[in-house]
């Protein structure tokens, strides 16, 4: 693996989108389980008052910089990392399985949404076989887990948001063989056509978050005062320790 840096407690890798791909796909064709964690300030704050998720995250085989924010924590720390979403690894896996034949379940979000994505999905990825799908509200995963094992499903997108999403692929990790599994928050909300990326000058800035914000105001609990307090202990955690 790639080299690692120390973020509060939590691993975050320091692989380019390139590599990340790379290391999915090599897990595909070695039938190995692989969970990626795509990390963000509000999953680091949420996981510092809950161990088991921690602990998943930090076992994770790859955890990218998914949020503005870890990158400039990472900064912080006098590295230069680009970030690594959960969209454009969803986009990118979506393109890649569709030409291999690489079989595809997605989980999460509400019905309607996810029927959406699923049509657009199909539209946009000529030949993608999605041989299992269901929406992020249940509560048991048991039956969920079975079905996605018995779809052969070699490659997972679940949206049902942190830590829920964490703690069902934790659960699918331990049963299931040879699937690549990521947490991916919203994407399918995005793919559905529901909820529109950041225009690029707001990407570019650092500003996706203030841009959903402004889109989403019911975010602005989740984001303050999450995002003020991360980087205040970013700047302490850069001075403590480097990396």
């Amino acid at each position: 693996m790639e080299k690692r840096a120390n973020i509060q407690g939590f691993n975050v890798d320091l692989m380019s989108f390139d590599e990340v791909i790379k290391a999915i796909v090599c897990a595909i064709n070695d039938e190995k389980n692989l969970h990626v964690v795509t990390i963000n300030p509000e999953i680091i704050q949420n996981a510092k008052k809950n161990f088991e998720l921690k602990q998943i995250i930090n076992d994770a085989e790859i955890v990218t910089p998914d949020g503005v924010g870890i990158k400039i924590a990472l900064k912080m720390k006098g590295i230069n990392q680009e970030q690594v979403t959960g969209v454009d690894l969803s986009k990118k896996m979506l393109e890649i399985a569709a030409y291999e034949k690489i079989k595809v379940a997605l989980v999460g979000a509400k019905p309607e949404i996810l029927d959406l994505a699923i049509e657009n999905i199909k539209k946009k990825y000529e030949n993608i076989d999605i041989v299992y799908s269901h929406d992020g509200y249940f509560t048991d995963f048991e039956p969920v887990i079975k079905d996605v094992i018995a779809s052969g499903a070699k490659f997972l997108l679940c949206a049902m948001g942190s830590p829920k999403q964490e703690f069902f692929i934790s659960e699918l990790k331990k049963q299931a063989k040879g699937i690549v599994m990521i947490g991916v928050g919203g994407t399918i909300d995005v793919l559905s056509g529901k909820v529109q990326l950041a225009p690029e000058i707001y990407r570019k800035l650092g500003l996706e978050w203030l841009y959903r914000t402004i889109k989403q105001p019911e975010r602005f609990k989740r984001i303050f005062p999450t995002l003020p307090i991360f980087f205040f202990q970013s700047i302490i955690d850069s001075v403590i320790n480097k990396n």
